[in-house]
């Protein structure tokens, strides 16, 4: 039944347009940028990561004042910056994470990613609505969230800029920010889809950067609303049409199972810890190293 299920979703992906109508801000676009604040408040990251869906940042410290950076690959024929995640517009982004067969998580937050063009380090970001599906949004159903209501419980800038390869170290327009999302549901073993949308104080966007992955332009199998949810389709790149996928981490703790999101103990991320001695374990272990090196000298004599 299962199988049917994952056949199923694989023959509805396959058969929607690579390249549809989507919202997409393409290289080239200009504007007025803030400059950067020492003073932004900052992402400071996962701390009981089950899933992370792939990494935006190409580049450490090779941007603007020491920043890090996620690149546009023009030289692959890319053009795009981001993709088009902002709820008054009806842009939902969405991509999919699968839970490991006899595990059960239980999920607390959902980090999305998304920036504001010319609008500083300081996040302008101020909504994440943002819904759980069993199966692709629009064809599976609703097992936690809604499209009404926000769930942002904090933002910050992940000290990275979103640039080309032709304008690194130079380009601080887009400051990409990591918002959590508040969530409160246990899943067990499956396919399940993220679907999002966020707000924001700035007039550019919300945009939604992909993964990237230096030297290949195809990245992952998101998909896109520009309808609020009614309709998706396939994201593409829009110079080098090729498929991109999407960021995201989910936190939360793990139960059953061996390994992916938890187990050992269920502490979150952390599967078979590494076992380790008490202070009275190593003395003991130094003093009966001690005698069995003293009775191999004494064999010797």
């Amino acid at each position: 039944m299962r199988a049917l299920k994952i056949l199923a979703v694989v023959i509805c992906f396959s058969a929607m347009p690579l390249v549809a109508d989507q919202a997409f801000e393409p290289i080239g676009t200009t504007g007025v940028g803030v400059p950067p604040s020492p003073d932004s408040p900052m992402w400071d990251g996962p701390r009981a990561m089950l899933h992370d869906n792939g990494s935006f940042t190409s580049h450490f410290g090779t941007g603007v004042g020491g920043a890090d950076e996620s690149w546009t690959q023009s030289s692959l024929g890319m053009t795009t910056w981001g993709f088009g995640a902002a709820f008054a517009n009806g842009w939902w982004m969405a991509d999919q994470f699968t839970i490991p067969p006899g595990e059960t998580w239980d999920i607390t937050n959902v980090t999305v990613f998304v920036y504001q063009s010319f609008a500083g380090t300081t996040s302008t970001i101020n909504g994440v609505y943002l819904r759980l599906w069993d199966g692709m949004p629009g064809a599976g159903t609703v097992v936690w969230g809604d499209d009404t209501t926000n769930v942002m419980s904090s933002t910050g800038w992940t000290n990275v800029y979103r640039v080309t390869d032709t304008d690194t170290g130079a380009n601080s327009d887009r400051a990409i920010m990591a918002n959590v999302a508040d969530v409160s549901v246990s899943l067990g073993e499956g396919t399940y889809w993220v679907d999002f949308s966020c707000t924001g104080t700035a007039s550019s966007g919300p945009w939604a950067p992909p993964i990237v992955i230096m030297g290949n332009p195809t990245t992952g199998d998101g998909i896109q609303s520009v309808d609020f949810g009614v309709t998706y389709a396939a994201v593409a790149d829009n110079g080098s049409a090729t498929a991109q996928g999407f960021p995201f981490i989910i936190e939360g703790t793990s139960q059953g199972g061996g390994g992916g999101g938890g187990g050992g103990g269920g502490t979150g991320g952390v599967s078979n810890p590494i076992p380790t001695l008490s202070k009275t374990g190593i003395v003991v272990l130094i003093l009966a190293l001690i005698g069995i090196s003293a009775v191999l000298i004494r064999r010797r004599m």
